[in-house]
């Protein structure tokens, strides 16, 4: 297949004029209007994520029977999502590669996500509100794999540790201002004139965040543009006939590159261990009878930390090394993990691990995306973060089913939550083995 690419990757100042910026700028250097914009679309769609961890599960559990378990279902629920998108992914990405193509995908799981997130406030039982969440969490992840491979088409290499860890950042402290209107009406709405009764509220949640989702959306796709893509328009059919082969070559290229083939490893094992506890936390919370305004509150409380420690994770990055703040996250989420199986019992408890969860959440995830962006081929971006989509949906697929399955069979959800202390130990041996190709 002859593609034709539209801006090859480098280093230095011709892959920052490739990304659309000057290429004068530094790594610390100001945000470009370019670069915010790119950012924004993270505030946007955190208040359905923050929505989703603290109030969704919580909204959940009051619409099943009293013998129902929350755990269980809501983990199941997680999985069936996590493996469409990994099926999705690889498929769509590479076909989105092709010019023009990125942002049309975006704006179909970004639709997707938005419209039921409206609909989750029809459904007054629970397998139909899950099957309407579990469309709406395909929309999103949806999106953001689509978003996520848009930051090599807006900043240079050296710049996308900043930018990807502000958008984690801002994302985190944005998401409070829709959560909080949410609250306030779900615990304060009935006592107002209008008749309100909680569910209405709740219900009402749903319709909020969809709004905030939209309004910080249109600037990123209102000022898009895509600077690397593999094929024109005009090699479209000829691209998509191409795309399983091309699938099967991708696979082989990234096992036969030991450094991004160690690291997807890792990056599998590692973030199995960061999405189950973000998903699973509030359910996990409800079970061992903390109050739920002590868990909605608590979860508030690690948006706050999540913002200052996502920026500053972007800093330390450029200290320290990409590489090396990942291991540390790592480390911190074995403690983190541990502490949630042996001694959360209580709602001070629960406080102590949303502070620590915090901390750490934002950076691994924002610099997770950033050292991905630098090691890949720029012109084959998306088709390699469908690839990283598998990995990091695949992890969410095996961390959810075993809390599920182990919490299912034992009655004891501390096990489940233990059993993914091996998985950070595999990803940490991954790690230590891998030799960091960014600092050749």
């Amino acid at each position: 297949m002859n593609d034709s690419i539209a801006a090859k990757p480098t280093d230095g100042p011709a892959d920052s004029a490739a990304a659309g910026t000057d290429p004068a700028l530094t790594a610390t250097a100001k945000l470009t209007p370019r670069e915010k914009k790119w950012i924004i679309y993270d505030v946007g769609n955190s208040a359905f994520v923050l929505l989703s961890t603290a109030v969704i599960p919580i909204y959940a559990k009051s619409l099943m029977p009293a013998d129902g378990n929350i755990v269980s279902a809501w983990g199941y629920a997680q999985t069936i999502a996590s493996l469409v998108i990994a099926l999705l992914m690889p498929l769509l990405g590479s076909i989105a590669d092709v010019q023009g193509m990125k942002i049309k995908f975006f704006l179909g799981f970004f639709g997707t996500g938005v419209v039921t997130c409206c609909a989750m406030a029809l459904p007054l039982t629970w397998l139909p509100f899950l099957v309407v969440y579990i469309l709406a969490t395909i929309g999103l992840n949806g999106s953001l794999t689509f978003y996520d491979s848009m930051l090599i088409d807006t900043t240079p290499n050296e710049r996308m540790d900043k930018v990807s860890s502000h958008g984690y950042g801002w994302g985190y402290i944005g998401s409070t201002v829709p959560f909080i209107v949410c609250i306030a009406l779900i615990f304060g709405g009935p006592a107002l004139p209008f008749g309100w009764t909680t569910t209405g509220c709740t219900r009402a949640s749903f319709i909020i965040t969809a709004v905030w989702w939209v309004a910080f959306t249109i600037p990123l796709i209102s000022s898009y543009r895509q600077e690397h893509y593999r094929a024109t328009r005009d090699q479209l059919g000829t691209a998509v006939r191409g795309t399983f082969r091309e699938l099967g070559g991708t696979f082989r290229k990234i096992v036969r590159n030991k450094p991004l083939w160690m690291f997807m490893l890792a990056f599998f094992f590692y973030i199995d261990a960061v999405n189950t506890v973000i998903s699973m936390s509030t359910s996990y919370g409800a079970e061992l009878g903390i109050d739920s305004t002590q868990l909605v509150v608590a979860l508030l409380v690690t948006q706050f930390v999540a913002f200052p420690c996502a920026i500053l994770y972007g800093r330390m990055a450029g200290r320290f090394g990409c590489k090396a703040m990942i291991v540390a996250a790592v480390v911190a989420y074995m403690c983190i993990v541990f502490f949630a199986a042996f001694f959360l019992v209580s709602a001070a408890q629960f406080w102590i691990l949303a502070i620590l969860v915090g901390m750490f959440q934002g950076g691994i995830q924002a610099l997770s995306r950033s050292y991905y962006g630098k090691i890949i081929p720029k012109d084959h971006a998306n088709e390699y973060y469908g690839f990283y989509d598998i990995f990091g949906k695949t992890a969410s697929i095996l961390g959810t089913f075993l809390v599920a399955t182990t919490t299912s069979i034992t009655g004891n959800a501390s096990l489940g939550v233990l059993s993914i202390a091996i998985l950070l130990v595999l990803a940490l041996i991954f790690l230590l083995l891998q030799k960091d190709p960014t600092q050749a």
